[in-house]
């Protein structure tokens, strides 16, 4: 099976096996793991911050910093179709008491535009407006990288409006191999940051919080009432670790990758990108209905060893990762435009 269903589905490299063999470890929720220490120490420092928190899960690292920075009847505002909006199983309601406040934009990139007129009056009939919250490549919007220069203006406008600024960078090292801007750089328009090791880095658990040291010490305490405190951990943080060391600059094999794909769906008559611009490695793409639903041309692709997402009812994903080769992806884009005749 060409697998392209997500990048989530990277297996440990046999270096990287041999890095979690060999981590060194302890309690982490006496402090005592050194391996994690050592992790959060290099994601603070490639991120720019003074502190990181090593998390389970992205969508862990996405809630703790709702929490840090909004209470209950507070709301934070980000795209309509955004992650934490999304696929997070409106987690800030249920715990938290937080809004999520979606906006629509055009290719799912907020612009200024977007926000400057969305601040609530101070006014008892209305919810607090106290974050934006922004996500760095944009899942939904097809691996999109923001563009640098509005991400600024927005970050401008934030801080001086009072608001506080959150960025899902579960793919930010997408975004920084393709747009060649530092991870610092991103990170310090923003006051917390989450990213994931475990999509295009290919580590196997975990993503880190990072911000001050004031923000990951609350977030420490916000980790463990969410059930996420660990104890040997450092096996885990050693594959994070080795992934940051060896798997970011190959991010641009999947990128050249999954323009591949991307020819291929030019080619078709049937069917169409969405977006038309694949910046990253997530190649989105609507059916002509014709071909029938997202999941019937789905299993058809699987039945021919291609593995890909039902996205929508005529919607599909692919993903590409280090787990599939050019090769493998040049195989999978002749089976997609056979399929699609």
């Amino acid at each position: 099976m060409i697998d392209l269903r997500s990048d989530t589905l990277t297996r440990p490299t046999p270096a990287m096996r041999a890095a979690i063999a060999a981590a060194e470890v302890g309690d982490d929720v006496f402090g005592e793991d050194p391996t994690v220490r050592r992790l959060e120490e290099q994601t603070a420092d490639l991120l720019g911050k003074e502190a990181a928190l090593f998390v389970p899960s992205g969508t862990m690292g996405n809630q703790i910093g709702v929490r840090l920075h909004c209470g209950a009847g507070d709301e934070f505002l980000c795209e309509a179709e955004c992650h934490i909006l999304n696929q997070e199983q409106a987690a800030s309601a249920q715990f938290f008491g937080v809004f999520g406040r979606g906006i629509a934009a055009e290719g799912h990139l907020l612009t200024l535009s977007h926000l400057e007129d969305k601040i609530r009056p101070d006014d008892v009939h209305y919810a607090r407006t106290r974050m934006v919250c922004l996500e760095n490549t944009h899942n939904r919007g097809g691996g999109r990288v923001l563009p640098f220069a509005e991400v600024e203006k927005i970050s401008a406008w934030a801080a001086a409006n009072g608001l506080a600024r959150h960025l899902d960078g579960a793919r930010l090292f997408n975004a920084v191999v393709a747009s060649g801007i530092a991870a610092r750089e991103w990170g310090r328009l923003f006051d917390t940051v989450s990213i994931c090791f475990s999509k295009g880095l290919g580590a196997p658990v975990g993503s880190a919080l990072v911000g001050s040291h004031d923000h990951i010490k609350q977030a420490r305490r916000l980790r463990k009432a969410l059930g996420g405190g660990w104890r040997q951990a450092g096996h885990l943080a050693a594959a994070a670790s080795y992934a940051l060391d060896h798997h970011v600059e190959r991010l641009a094999d999947d990128h050249a990758n999954a323009q591949i794909l991307a020819d291929a769906v030019r080619q078709s008559h049937t069917l169409r990108l969405a977006p038309a611009q694949v910046d990253t490695n997530i190649v989105i793409f609507d059916l002509d209905q014709r071909l029938g639903t997202a999941a019937d041309f789905c299993k058809r692709l699987a039945e021919h060893g291609v593995g890909m997402y039902p996205f929508g009812k005529y919607r599909v994903r692919a993903v590409t990762h280090l787990d599939v080769t050019t090769e493998q992806i040049t195989q999978a884009a002749e089976i997609l435009l056979e399929l699609s005749e």
